[in-house]
C-alpha cells in the first residue's frame, strides 16, 4: 500500500502510475503482436488503485494466507494486470520480454501456475464471480478478514453464470466480495446495449440483493473514496462497483472504438499511442 504525505500527492502518484502502466501495455502489445488494448486501457485506473493502495498483498510471498484475493474475470485484460504485478515486484519486468511467445509463461490470458500474483487462471468469460463465491464460502469457514475482489467486463455480464453467482453471493450473504464491472459500454461485437442490453444495470444488481455503487472509473479520487469506504467484510451484502469507463482511454484513435477490442500496432500507431498517453500525464502538484 502506497503511503504519501497528502491525499493530493497520493492521487498524483497513482494517476502518473496509470500513465506508466498504460505505456507498458503498448510495449507488451508490440512484443506479443497484438492484444486486448481497449479493455486494458479502460481498466487501468481501477487496477492501479487496487494494487498500489488498497489490496493487502505481499509480492515476496504471493501465496500469503492473509492476502486479499483479486480475480481478473475478464482474463483478456491480463496484458494490463501483468505490468502492474511486475511494477510491484511479483516478478522482474524482464520476465515479460517474450510475452505471448512460444514457451513464455505469459500468455494473453494469465496462468496462475506460471505467473506469481495471479490468483486464478481466467479467460473463459463468466467464471470469475462464481470462483469468488467459492472463495467467500471458504472465507466464512476460516473466519478470515481478507477481502475478495472480482473485476469483470460489462460484455461478460451477458453470461448467465454471472447472474447465478450474483444470486448465490447474495443468498449466502457474502459481504467479503466486491465485484467491479469495467462498464465501458462496448464489447467485441459493438455497443453492449445493442448486443444484449444491460440497463437498468445497477437496478439489476440491487434486485439480486447487492449493494450497487456507480462511479467514474477514471476519477482516481472517487475510486479511492469508494474502495476505502467499502462495507465491512462481515456485512450481509456483497458490493458491486459499476465503474463507468471509456474503452481505449487515453489513446485518441482507440477511444470508444469497438474495433480496438483487440488489435496490433505498427510503428506509426505505437508512436501515436505513446504520445497521446504522455500528453495525458497529470501536472505535478503545486
Amino acid at each position: 500500500m502506497t503511503q504519501l504525505d497528502s491525499r493530493q500527492e497520493l492521487i498524483h502518484f497513482l494517476e502518473n502510475k496509470v500513465v506508466d502502466m498504460k505505456k507498458k501495455v503498448i510495449d507488451l502489445v508490440r512484443i506479443a503482436g497484438g492484444g486486448h488494448l481497449g479493455g486494458a486501457l479502460s481498466m487501468m485506473d481501477i487496477t492501479v488503485a487496487l494494487y498500489d493502495h488498497i489490496l493487502k498483498v505481499d509480492p515476496k510471498n504471493p501465496r500469503w494466507e492473509g492476502r486479499d484475493r483479486f480475480v481478473l474475470s475478464k482474463g483478456h485484460g491480463g496484458i494490463a494486470l501483468c505490468p502492474v504485478l511486475a511494477d510491484l515486484g511479483f516478478f522482474p519486468e524482464e520476465a515479460m520480454a517474450d510475452f505471448n511467445q512460444l514457451d513464455s509463461a505469459f500468455g494473453i490470458h494469465p496462468d496462475m501456475h506460471k505467473i506469481p500474483g495471479i490468483e486464478m487462471s481466467t479467460g473463459s468469460l463468466g467464471h470469475g464471480l462464481s470462483i469468488c463465491v467459492g472463495m467467500g464460502l471458504a472465507h466464512r469457514l476460516d473466519k478470515a478478514s481478507w477481502r475478495i475482489f472480482c473485476l469483470m467486463g460489462d460484455g461478460e455480464c451477458n453470461e448467465g453464470s454471472v447472474w447465478e453467482a450474483a444470486m448465490a453471493a447474495a443468498h449466502y450473504k457474502l459481504g467479503c466480495i466486491t465485484a467491479i464491472v469495467d462498464r465501458n459500454m462496448l464489447q467485441i461485437d459493438g455497443p453492449t446495449e445493442d448486443v444484449m442490453a444491460l440497463e437498468p444495470f445497477a437496478e439489476k444488481w440491487r434486485a439480486f440483493g447487492w449493494n450497487a455503487i456507480e462511479i467514474d472509473g477514471h476519477n482516481m479520487s472517487k475510486i479511492l473514496d469508494t474502495f476505502e469506504n467499502l462495507p465491512s467484510v462481515t456485512s450481509d451484502q456483497p458490493t458491486v462497483i459499476i465503474a463507468k469507463t471509456v474503452k481505449g482511454k487515453g489513446v485518441s484513435f482507440m477511444e470508444n472504438e469497438p474495433a480496438w477490442h483487440y488489435g496490433g500496432l505498427d510503428s506509426e500507431k505505437e508512436a501515436i499511442c505513446m504520445n497521446d498517453l504522455e500528453c495525458a500525464r497529470p501536472k505535478r502538484c503545486s
